[in-house]
């Protein structure tokens, strides 16, 4: 395949987003769980019936995870700041983004999702906001806000809800990144705690993979940071008030004090990870050459990656990833967060540690050598039905060890349970497609003949 062709490849997706999303309008909608046998159970659902479960919650308050979608209901939350690579384009706009992200919740964890997109940008707000959303679900995913608010809204967040709260952007592209670069170094035999690695950009994403690359065994002094002015060092005092997360890099890292850009930053790196503006030519050719050999490329900026992945092949990187789909070695939150929650969900936990990631990062890994590792497939993909059940139960065992679980189940019972629901969600969207409610586009639709 030639250029104009991979070109016109990684167009098709927003071509055929701006068909289907008007066909649809809208990718979830809401529909009854329990039975409808005739008017009379409307007297159980509803008046007068409800009245018992609701004082049973009132006496007994975890009964409201017996009663009710609590434990399956996860809240997906933006103010529309910083939405994929678009930028600051507005909670309206956002909800595109955040129905895709309910739909995959549903469809990868059998997990019901309210989109809520806020019309705020005040991290005060939003902070008060969730927290008093808190009765009504069973955890938050925040999404798609910026830095550097986005850090404070987390960090007083997990302090202060008694439900788990998690932000997307960077736990969730963390653990799957990490997972990736494990399996990277696996296929060109080097050393997680001797590597040295280039990390292109600055912002949630870039911020909470280092810290993750750390705790799993990267050496931070080995970790060079460029932002948007060059890289981070001990020179760069004017972030300390306001970046106070790009500060504690400049502390933690670049040991030879390397000053300069993207290129200074990727020379003699063995591998590069960005996640910042998106491209193609935010990363050129030239400078990956100028990397060790056996580079590995992580180029996951979306909705286009930072350099094309067969020019960055041609560059003579042996190991490339993007955030894509459409390429090969995607590395996207979405191989984390529906199995992540999922098992958080099930055992009740009330937070999610950075522990129980690294161990959802270690099972994602496990699972691609399980399937046979090579270059071109150091992940699992979504269509591989293990991933979730698999993470679920790694997630759930870590909480019920680290003592932030409510409910304590065996390996087996929570892999049994999350196949079981993620079964169920899979079915229930292939029927409705079979029977029509969801109704399949027409060749008119697809290609307005």
């Amino acid at each position: 395949m030639d250029k104009k062709d991979l070109l016109a490849k990684a167009d098709q997706p927003g071509v055929e987003a701006m068909k289907l999303h008007p066909f649809y309008k809208g990718k979830i909608e809401v529909v009854p769980k329990a039975c409808i046998r005739d008017f009379q159970d409307f007297a159980i659902w509803y008046t007068p019936g409800v009245a018992k479960p609701c004082l049973d919650i009132k006496n007994n308050p975890d009964t409201v995870y017996e009663h009710t979608n609590k434990g399956n209901l996860v809240a997906v939350i933006t103010d529309g700041t910083r939405v994929l690579g678009l930028g600051d384009i507005g909670p309206e706009a956002s909800l595109p983004v955040m129905e895709g992200k309910a739909m995959l919740f549903k469809y990868l964890g059998g997990i019901d999702v309210f989109p809520i997109a806020l019309d705020t940008k005040d991290p005060e707000k939003i902070i008060e906001t969730v927290l008093m959303l808190q009765p009504a679900f069973g955890g938050v995913n925040l999404e798609d806000i910026a830095q550097p608010k986005c850090f404070r809204i987390l960090d007083e967040l997990r302090k202060k809800a008694r439900i788990p709260i998690w932000h997307d952007d960077q736990q969730g592209t963390a653990t799957v990144t990490v997972a990736g670069f494990i399996n990277a170094l696996r296929i060109v035999d080097k050393k997680i705690d001797k590597v040295k690695v280039a990390m292109v950009g600055a912002g949630a994403s870039n911020y909470r993979i280092a810290k993750l690359l750390f705790a799993a065994g990267v050496n931070p002094k080995n970790v060079i940071m460029t932002d948007s002015k060059g890289t981070l060092h001990l020179g760069r005092t004017e972030v300390q008030k306001e970046y106070k997360e790009k500060w504690e890099i400049c502390q933690l890292s670049n040991a030879d004090q390397v000053k300069g850009g993207i290129p200074e930053a990727m020379k003699g790196a063995d591998a590069v990870i960005a996640l910042s503006t998106p491209g193609p030519g935010i990363i050129k050719k030239e400078w990956v050459s100028m990397m060790e050999k056996n580079a590995i490329v992580f180029a996951c900026a979306n909705p286009t990656p930072e350099i094309w992945p067969w020019e960055a092949k041609e560059a003579g990187a042996r190991i490339v990833a993007t955030g894509r789909s459409d390429f090969p070695n995607q590395v996207n939150n979405s191989l984390g967060f529906p199995g992540i929650f999922r098992g958080t969900l099930d055992v009740r936990a009330t937070t999610i540690t950075d522990e129980m990631c690294i161990a959802a990062a270690y099972e994602l890994a496990q699972l691609a050598v399980d399937n046979g590792l090579h270059e071109n497939c150091i992940l699992p993909t979504m269509d591989d039905w293990q991933v979730f059940p698999r993470e679920a139960a790694a997630v759930g065992m870590k909480a019920i060890e680290q003592g932030v679980a409510k409910k304590v189940l065996s390996r087996d019972e929570l892999f049994r349970m999350a196949a079981e629901k993620i079964t169920r969600a899979r079915s229930l969207t292939r029927t409705m497609m079979d029977t029509g409610f969801i109704e399949i586009p027409h060749r008119y639709v697809m290609t307005g003949d």
